[in-house]
């Protein structure tokens, strides 16, 4: 047995899981290679496989059934469930798990960084709504249906919640400015809420984060982890990307104009508001709060950089954003 210590748990931990699988499982595994909490690299010689683990074996039944659905609707741009398991399910310590195909990733790894990986990023996240739109009826009422608003308006009220430790980082009139940035968008999007109404529903990816994509060897880019579907318009997905991409165009609305996807809804007014939300910073400082790492060196860099080194760019683009608002009338 060969057990690389990381991040993901002990060596004793790894040890009795590794003994655990070599008896549950249809093939003899060599390795495991811890990757982050409750997911591992799992080496064989028949195949390598990623080990991952769910709270309930519901959720675990699924994400299986939801990936085997995207396959059958034609949707290949994704891993599948290997039936590994001699009399399944896997359960080990409280947690539930099932074998995830290995896709070898590329020496060049998917970055929003640079436009060709944003683009290609892009048309998968638009392939998957295209195909999921068809697997509401099979999956309404077994995975949640998205409200954006709701979810937001919960975000503002932990992000005021947590100002007390905020406002020790953070210069009041930046503060200040974020809390109206935020107040203008909700009410905004509160008046349009038909236009998150409007498109054909399809099943929402929730975390479309650049580590969620995946170039294989083949250089083909894949869409991976589905812990946080749900059933909604795919524009709140659409949203999210914009968010991610935006600090790469420099919160320019000319920049993200370039991307034939957003056209028509950098024509609505709900979508303006809503990208006007400080979404990326109030999530980040609630879960640095909520995990206790907004001291840290590297966590702080990163919570000063998105809230204070892109405050300048920041401010420019919600005024452009009303500015446009504006002008659509």
């Amino acid at each position: 047995m060969a057990i690389k210590k990381n991040h993901g748990g002990d060596d004793l931990f790894l040890s009795r899981l590794f003994s655990y699988l070599q008896k549950q499982l249809t093939i003899q595994i060599d390795k495991i290679i811890p990757i982050r909490k409750h997911v591992y690299f799992v080496k064989s010689k028949e195949t390598n496989f990623i080990l991952k683990g769910y709270s309930s074996y519901n959720r675990l039944l699924v994400q299986n059934d939801f990936l085997s659905a995207l396959k059958q609707e034609g949707f290949e741009k994704t891993y599948s469930f290997h039936q590994l398991a001699k009399n399944p399910p896997l359960q080990f310590r409280n947690t539930f798990y099932g074998c995830l195909e290995f896709i070898h990733p590329s020496e060049k790894k998917f970055t929003y960084h640079f436009r060709e990986d944003q683009e290609e990023g892009l048309e998968v996240l638009s392939q998957f709504h295209e195909i999921t739109g068809n697997l509401i009826n099979r999956f309404e009422g077994i995975i949640p249906s998205f409200k954006q608003l709701e979810k937001w308006k919960e975000r503002s009220a932990t992000f005021l919640y947590n100002l007390p430790v905020i406002k020790y980082y953070v210069q009041k009139e930046i503060l200040d400015e974020l809390l109206y940035w935020a107040d203008w968008s909700l009410e905004g999007i509160q008046a349009e809420s038909s236009f998150f109404k409007a498109e054909k529903a399809a099943i929402l990816h929730g975390d479309v984060a650049h580590h969620n994509f995946l170039r294989s060897k083949n250089e083909i880019v894949y869409l991976i982890d589905f812990d946080l579907i749900s059933i909604g318009n795919p524009i709140s997905d659409l949203l999210q990307y914009a968010n991610r991409i935006l600090p790469y165009l420099n919160w320019s609305i000319p920049e993200l104009s370039k991307y034939k996807r957003f056209h028509p809804a950098l024509k609505k007014k709900g979508f303006l508001y809503a990208l006007a939300y400080p979404t990326d910073i109030f999530r980040e400082w609630n879960r640095a709060i909520r995990e206790k790492s907004y001291f840290q060196p590297e966590r702080k860099k990163q919570l000063f950089e998105i809230t204070i080194g892109q405050f300048k760019e920041r401010k420019e683009f919600f005024k452009a954003l009303q500015e446009k608002i504006i002008e659509i009338g």
